[in-house]
């Protein structure tokens, strides 16, 4: 017997322990996306990859994730959850053994794809955790987990930096593996069972995510604001190891504790979630998007004045408010189709996605063209179009 059939009706919330399971599952998965960004410098020259071409070292990573939440992803709304989860959890760490030993450039990159595409399993447990909470809870539920993803995001690229300056680059990826194995493990022990209502085919699940995201205007909107939210945040922390290093004289230690400080932004989670619940989803929407562009606009200033502590403070404030927007998002498009969250989850993420990698793309090419403050203006200038586009939902016509 299944969870889904042994009780019809989710439970009110997660237990503790295995919301702490869901989130710490998350957090270690997403992580592994953003280890070797600090890292270039170390890994290129160590596997002879020519300096134009040490950028493949993290693209081929992301490519691989956006592979996997288009392909895996939608699978749990036809695979037992658990079981799909588990195996993305050891194929990950398979293919981070793979990246710790790789001799050469190319086995190296071929891993860093593998180990992006299995990595996207964390996207199969957020939807799983609010499938087993009530409609009531669900917000909370979500913030919880999430805070954990959005850790393992801001907590990857100081750990990846200070476990590679105490042991090599290679370490950080031998040591992931292990913490895939430990969570599958607590995972194998924690997660109830969950199997999807039988249905369509594997194809025809593939096939009808463009139908899902043609008919579903919310999962189209939440899909472009967080998109947009995560565009600010990718440009920001691709552009502070630069002015951190240029204008304040950091070395690597001292800007992953500047990353350290910044993951602060992660305890908003849970507020988010129970802004959700009680029904102030445009509300706390508005809140996340306005803290988002005024962050990006004040953290030019903040460098003009010289201030470390007030880069601190918004680089917390703008996390925090990709973090609330995020959560109030996935929130909403959980509450749509309940037979096709992982679907729904599919597309969410892979926009978010698409739209985040724009940011880090233009980061580069507005901090060369004009510094910190020209690549805060060009965030800024992102959330204030993220912050126009949720006005027409809120001005718009009423319907009757």
């Amino acid at each position: 017997m299944t969870a889904s059939s042994i009780a019809p009706a989710a439970p009110a919330t997660l237990s503790p322990a295995l919301t702490v399971a869901c989130a710490a599952a998350c957090g270690v998965m997403v992580a592994n996306l953003y280890y070797a960004q600090p890292l270039i410098a170390l890994i290129a020259p160590s596997l002879h990859i020519g300096d134009g071409f040490g950028g493949l070292i993290v693209t081929l990573t992301q490519l691989g994730y956006a592979c996997g939440l288009l392909l895996i992803v939608p699978l749990a709304d036809r695979v037992e959850n658990k079981r799909l989860i588990l195996i993305t959890l050891l194929l990950a760490a398979a293919a981070l053994v793979a990246l710790a030993v790789a001799p050469s450039a190319a086995l190296f990159l071929i891993a860093a794809a593998v180990v992006g595409c299995f990595s996207a399993g964390a996207q199969v447990i957020v939807p799983l955790a609010a499938a087993l909470t009530h409609e009531s809870t669900r917000g909370r539920t979500i913030g919880n987990v999430m805070s954990g993803l959005l850790a393992g995001i801001m907590l990857s690229r100081p750990l990846g930096s200070l476990i590679a300056d105490l042991a090599g680059w290679r370490a950080v990826f031998g040591l992931s593996a292990g913490l895939m194995v430990l969570v599958a493990v607590w995972l194998a022990k924690a997660l109830p069972e969950h199997r999807p209502t039988p249905g369509e085919s594997y194809a025809r699940i593939l096939g009808s995510l463009i139908h899902i995201l043609r008919d579903e205007p919310q999962l189209q909107r939440r899909a472009v604001y967080q998109g947009l939210a995560f565009a600010v945040f990718n440009i920001f922390w691709t552009s502070a190891p630069l002015i951190l290093v240029q204008q304040f004289a950091f070395g690597q230690k001292g800007v992953a504790l500047f990353a350290l400080a910044g993951a602060g932004g992660a305890l908003a989670a849970p507020l988010a979630g129970r802004l959700g619940d009680r029904g102030h989803v445009k509300l706390g929407t508005a809140v996340a998007l306005l803290a988002i562009t005024a962050s990006a606009l004040l953290s030019g200033w903040a460098a003009a004045l010289g201030s470390v502590l007030l880069l601190v403070v918004f680089a917390v404030t703008l996390d925090a408010g990709v973090q609330i927007n995020q959560v109030l998002g996935q929130r909403v498009i959980y509450s749509i189709r309940g037979e096709a969250r992982g679907r729904m989850n599919a597309i969410y993420m892979t926009i978010v996605f698409l739209l985040g990698a724009g940011g880090s793309a233009v980061a580069t090419l507005a901090y060369h063209a004009g510094g910190w403050r020209a690549a805060m203006l060009t965030a800024a200038a992102i959330g204030a179009l993220d912050l126009a586009l949720f006005a027409t939902e809120v001005l718009g016509p009423r319907k009757r």
